[in-house]
């Protein structure tokens, strides 16, 4: 079976979590950011770049929150595709806001619960609830 590695950033701010919506064409729903790993890129430094080019944030210091496993639903790109994913926590300054690219077109600030609820996967929202407040 074909194996793909991803990354997700769970974004925290104080006592709230950015969730975002993925833009109709990406699938119209509420995730965290996340994308894929190039090949010879190392996990922590996927996470980087990808919040940087979802959000803007530039950051070097990321926490391993854990990873995961999931297969390609039949609807998605490449059904049946096994999907690695290892998950990060990034704090961010009070009052920050993302810039959000082309891939995302809303977000939101929630407290862990309700950002949780949100999440249309539910693999992030385990982790996000598995987070101390």
């Amino acid at each position: 079976m074909k194996e793909w590695s991803e990354v997700l950033i769970h974004v925290r701010r104080g006592e709230e979590f950015l969730v975002t919506h993925r833009a109709p064409d990406g699938g119209g729903y509420w995730h965290v950011i996340a994308g894929g790993v190039e090949p010879d890129e190392e996990w922590h430094a996927a996470a980087v770049r990808e919040l940087q080019e979802e959000t803007s944030l530039a950051v070097e210091q990321l926490e391993p929150i854990g990873e995961f496993a999931y297969v390609r639903e039949s609807w998605e790109e490449e059904p049946g595709l096994r999907v690695h994913v290892h998950a990060f926590l990034v704090d961010v300054e009070p009052g920050w806001e993302p810039s959000l690219d082309h891939e995302h077109d809303d977000y939101r600030w929630l407290p862990r619960d309700e950002a949780a609820e949100l999440l249309f996967w539910p693999e992030p929202a385990q982790l996000l609830r598995a987070l101390q407040p």
